[in-house]
């Protein structure tokens, strides 16, 4: 996953003041035991790609201030090298490592007074395979799966989005409670992984709690 600045937003923010986030998501052809052809090869994005970019870009919003970006887009591009189930959820992961470095990029050239975070965010696969409760499915526990969930959320361990379904069985009340237990762990362990990776200086650290306070003060008035 990599990020990318842009000193412009989309027209209905123009004026605004706040800026965006977006991302585009593909698969390289070879990421897959079969090869995948390129969208572009196949006329245009397929609908599953672009299902998946509006959920990255959900996503990421969701951990951004965007009032305090100034009128520019941070672009994610996430390309999967392997496409081994969960291809979503760690675009999701890795593509908020690259927005946080945008944002820091950002603040360390003094485009911004503060780094625009509002909380980190990760997302992981849950469900259930052959009767039992499991987290980060591959791609050979995916396709048996019976219930399969992608659940993203925040370090605070509020839910941004939860899909899920019944592929082949039902579920109880019991077991989602559990699939989300067991995700809302898992994507505790990942954000402590984000927050290790990414290494934040004192001065950060000052520029982030500054961000917070400023959105508290903003969702105030």
């Amino acid at each position: 996953c990599t990020a990318s600045v842009e000193e412009k937003v989309p027209l209905f923010l123009r004026g605004s003041g706040k800026g965006w986030v977006t991302a585009e998501y593909s698969m390289l052809p070879r990421s897959t035991m079969i090869r995948t052809p390129r969208d572009s090869v196949r006329g245009g994005i397929s609908g599953r790609s672009h299902e998946i970019q509006r959920l990255i870009g959900r996503s990421l919003r969701a951990g951004t201030a965007l009032e305090l970006l100034g009128e520019r887009t941070v672009w994610i591009d996430c390309d999967v090298l392997q496409a081994d189930g969960g291809t979503r959820t760690a675009a999701i992961t890795g593509g908020f490592v690259a927005l946080v470095d945008a944002l820091r990029w950002l603040f360390a050239r003094g485009c911004v007074d503060t780094i625009p975070l509002k909380c980190f965010v990760a997302a992981l696969s849950v469900g259930k395979v052959d009767g039992e409760i499991v987290a980060d499915l591959c791609y050979g526990e995916d396709s048996r799966a019976e219930v399969d969930f992608n659940i993203v959320m925040n370090e605070f361990g509020d839910f941004i989005e939860v899909q899920g379904t019944a592929e082949g069985d039902v579920f109880s009340r019991k077991e989602l409670v559990e699939m989300l237990d067991l995700a809302g762990s898992g994507i505790s362990s990942l954000i402590d992984i984000q927050k290790s990776s990414l290494g934040f200086t004192g001065e950060e650290e000052r520029a982030l709690a500054v961000a917070r306070d400023r959105i508290r003060q903003l969702e105030q008035k």
